[in-house]
């Protein structure tokens, strides 16, 4: 038996309650259209009328810009990469995850990433970590799991890794368990 909250019985909000809920989510945190909706959904009526109250709330929304995945994308994109040092494929991922549309993901990291040196990058978020230079093989997978978590490329793992210079044993072996990775997921 859990302790957690007791289930809520759904309600059904108005338009004008429905707009205050999603002005007031917008200011505890930027969101996408398709996150604001995704909460929204949960407060109003399954089918047609709900779907129609809550594209009236996006639509009143996006008229006084309070809603805009384009903007949304543009700060997400510099904040992640100013705070976090994270490479481009990281925030790809992340914004097609909070349902930002292609086509404007692409125009916003071409964008952002056209003047960034990827290497430079990945050093600083090596450095924010404190990651210190790896002693021996499985320190080194680790250090390159976790480049690639934060999005950067393999050509650009192997360059600091090669700098820092590991043996080429290890680098062989893990640029084979990176092609392995890759040809299994096509």
């Amino acid at each position: 038996m859990g302790f957690g909250r007791a289930p809520k019985k759904k309600q059904s909000l108005d338009e004008a309650t429905l707009y205050e809920y999603a002005i007031g989510a917008l200011g505890r945190r930027m969101r996408t259209v398709a996150e604001l909706k995704r909460l929204m959904r949960k407060r109003v009526e399954e089918g047609e009328a709900g779907e129609a109250k809550i594209e009236a709330v996006v639509a009143r929304l996006k008229e006084r810009r309070y809603l805009n995945d384009t903007n949304f994308a543009a700060d997400y994109t510099r904040l992640r990469q100013e705070n976090s040092s994270f490479g481009k494929r990281r925030v790809q991922q992340d914004l097609i995850q909070k349902g930002v549309h292609g086509d404007v993901i692409a125009r916003t990291l071409d964008a952002a990433y056209e003047n960034i040196n990827e290497e430079e990058l990945a050093r600083r978020h090596i450095s924010r970590k404190r990651v210190r230079k790896p002693s021996n093989e499985k320190e080194t997978a680790r250090v390159m799991r976790m480049l690639v978590r934060a999005g950067f490329s393999t050509g650009v793992i192997f360059k600091i890794l090669k700098d820092w210079q590991v043996d080429d044993d290890t680098l062989s072996a893990l640029e084979s368990i990176d092609t392995d990775d890759n040809t299994s997921a096509e």
